[in-house]
């Protein structure tokens, strides 16, 4: 269990944060640049002193301003990978492996080299200088680099930043791998939704140095203060869903969800996988009558649970067995004359949900082929 209770103010900035994060595989810090997401995990890491405040991770107490409890970054036992790697330029890469499981003594240290180096695919690398690798490569090795010190807990500030999209879709499996493969969880930095809905369980929403919500992907990544702090994005609905079956000859997958079954584009993921699949309130359409004669395959009977008017827009809260947001104009609202409790249909078409929108809901579920070693040079 990760307890983090933080308060700090630093010039102009303040930061006050409190969360629980009970049996997380992947805590997700989100938020805009400067909502003080780097400043929470370089205190969880003991790199900055908090005002005020506490940090557990399952129970041990790291820092606790009351009884005076601080103990420095070396005995914390937490690892840490930045946006960069940085990595020793002078080590190779099986000395950059190395280093912190020396410092870690022999009776604590419950990862173990062979395993790290199967599960991350550097086994080819493991001679090679920094300088030698590609960016991806860098990060898998100080990925490795801090799972060797045998941490209770691996920080990662956004570590698939200065990645092109080929690298980032090659490390997003890796990561999700970790927390189960070796026992550690993860806060997890980042400011990309794609990246969130991947690979966190938990999610605490970052804005001006406070945590606004916590909780669930599902369930934080639906509410209309995530789109607000996702750069403008309409308002989202992520559900849980489960592959039914799929329909080779008309090119789609029919997955269950609590308000029926919805269509999306033909997946390769094996039948009885559960998915999360987001839905953006901008492809939900509604109809006071079940609509006949429309190309729209995905038709699910509802209930008006909630209405929000916001820029001319309104935030339609739609109740069919789970949430699901659309997002209208005020005189499509007036027309219709929408109300709350009002029956009605949500039309949602099956190519507006791209493999983009689409991930497992749980990321260590994902088989991991080792990528081919980069050409030296």
């Amino acid at each position: 269990m990760l307890d983090i209770l933080l308060k700090k103010k630093q010039g102009g900035f303040s930061l006050d944060v409190a969360f629980q994060s009970d049996g997380a595989k992947i805590t997700a810090l989100f938020g805009p640049s400067g909502s003080g997401k780097t400043s929470i995990i370089n205190m969880v890491a003991g790199l900055v002193h908090p005002d005020q405040g506490r940090v557990s991770v399952d129970g041990r107490v790291l820092f606790d301003s009351r009884t005076g409890i601080n103990l420095p970054p070396a005995r914390r036992r937490i690892g840490y990978v930045f946006q960069e790697g940085r990595l020793f330029p002078h080590f190779s890469v099986r000395g950059n492996l190395t280093f912190g499981m020396a410092l870690t003594p022999a009776e604590e240290r419950f990862v173990r080299f062979d395993e790290v180096v199967e599960v991350l695919g550097i086994g080819a690398l493991l001679d090679r200088r920094p300088a030698k690798l590609s960016g991806g490569e860098k990060q898998r090795v100080a990925i490795g680099r801090a799972l060797l010190a045998s941490p209770r807990l691996l920080l990662m500030d956004e570590p698939l930043a200065s990645l092109d999209g080929a690298r980032k879709a090659e490390l997003l499996p890796f990561i999700a791998l970790l927390p189960s493969r070796f026992h550690v969880p993860i806060l997890y930095v980042s400011h990309s939704v794609d990246e969130v809905l991947r690979l966190a369980d938990q999610l605490v929403l970052m804005e001006q140095g406070r945590s606004v919500d916590f909780g669930s992907v599902e369930d934080v990544m639906s509410r209309p203060a995530f789109s607000t702090q996702s750069g403008g994005r309409d308002v989202t609905t992520v559900v849980v869903a489960q592959i039914l079956r799929h329909d080779q000859e008309n090119g789609t997958s029919h997955l269950a969800f609590p308000g029926g079954v919805i269509r999306v584009p033909l997946l390769s993921a094996p039948i009885g996988r559960h998915l999360r699949v987001r839905i953006d309130a901008g492809d939900v359409m509604l109809a006071l009558q079940r609509p006949t004669g429309l190309s729209v395959q995905n038709i699910f009977a509802a209930r008006v649970a909630g209405l929000r008017s916001e820029n001319g827009l309104v935030d339609v809260t739609l109740d069919l067995g789970c949430p699901l947001h659309s997002e209208i104009s005020m005189q499509a609202c007036a027309d219709l004359g929408l109300t709350v409790g009002m029956p009605l249909f949500a039309l949602v078409k099956s190519a507006a949900i791209s493999r983009s929108d689409i991930a497992l809901h749980d990321p260590s579920q994902l088989a991991i082929v080792p990528s081919p070693v980069e050409e030296e040079g």
